[in-house]
């Protein structure tokens, strides 16, 4: 079936009350990892390409891939750029094919993220693209994207309702404890501020840095309107286990071999997250 977007996914996860799972993707097993996965569970499933992915794979590899599974599968996929920082790559990525494009101006004042969110999501609502914004710092790494310790930011909620007012955006990242990559420790996700912020805005909260935090969390969150729960460090810790295992033989030099053992690792990782989620049987 044909590339749905990611407002779509989020309007029915708002109306039943669960997540629907957006997992990063950087080459063809990943893509396939990902859509085999959400067929098992017969759920929406949301691929996402950030700019490192972009820049390893090529914009228009990542594009032909996620369409010929979409094509494929009965369930309903969508593509979305992750953090974009950069105007122009947002609007390169809209006219490949992306459904979906998240603007990232948390670096920026309000006033300045203010401004560039609401030019992205004007011109991606005028050819039905949908939008995710952030607001506030999340912490860690992930591709070419640092935020250090002491640059991390909680969303304050008495924003919230300012910026979805003044940008129309259809999705929002928030910072309430999460943070990109590994954790050193077990995050603490700020409840209390993820419920102020909820009672603010009507609007589908993205939770990002969700690899590592603790199931429970995830699915306190999804109560309090978490509508998209970002996974990648799981899933790259999956990959690397599938090789680590197939490589043991140093015999074996056939990559068949060594990546489509990654290939099952990631799926059954990605199953398990859609099944805490919430949204298996929900395609």
């Amino acid at each position: 079936m044909p590339l749905v977007t990611v407002k779509e996914l989020l309007d029915n996860a708002e109306k039943g009350g669960y997540a629907v799972g957006a997992f990063n993707c950087n080459n063809m097993e990943i893509v396939q990892a990902i859509v085999a996965a959400a067929e098992a569970e017969n759920a929406p499933v949301i691929i996402q390409a950030s700019q490192g992915a972009i820049k390893y794979a090529g914009l228009e590899y990542i594009v032909a891939l996620v369409n010929i599974s979409a094509k494929n599968t009965k369930v309903p996929v969508a593509l979305h750029l992750d953090h974009g920082t950069n105007f122009d790559q947002v609007i390169q990525c809209i006219r490949y094919g992306f459904t979906s494009v998240m603007i990232d101006g948390s670096k920026y004042s309000l006033e300045d993220n203010i401004i560039l969110t609401k030019k992205v999501v004007e011109i991606a609502k005028a050819v039905g693209v949908s939008t995710e914004a952030e607001l506030g710092k999340i912490g860690g790494t992930e591709d070419d994207i640092s935020v250090s310790d002491k640059d991390a930011m909680m969303t304050d909620p008495k924003d919230v309702e300012y910026f979805v007012e003044q940008t129309a955006v259809d999705a929002l990242a928030v910072a309430i404890g999460t943070a990109h990559g590994q954790y050193k420790f077990e995050p603490k996700l700020d409840f209390d501020r993820l419920a102020k912020i909820r009672e603010l805005v009507d609007i589908p909260i993205v939770l990002h840095g969700s690899s590592g935090v603790p199931d429970k969390d995830i699915q306190k969150a999804i109560t309090l309107g978490v509508r998209k729960v970002n996974i990648d460090t799981n899933i790259r810790e999956a990959f690397v286990r599938g090789v680590r295992e197939a490589v043991k033989d140093p015999k074996e030099i056939d990559p068949r071999k060594i990546l489509g053992p990654a290939r099952v690792q990631m799926t059954e990782i990605v199953r398990e997250k859609i099944r805490i989620f919430g949204s298996s049987g929900k395609a």
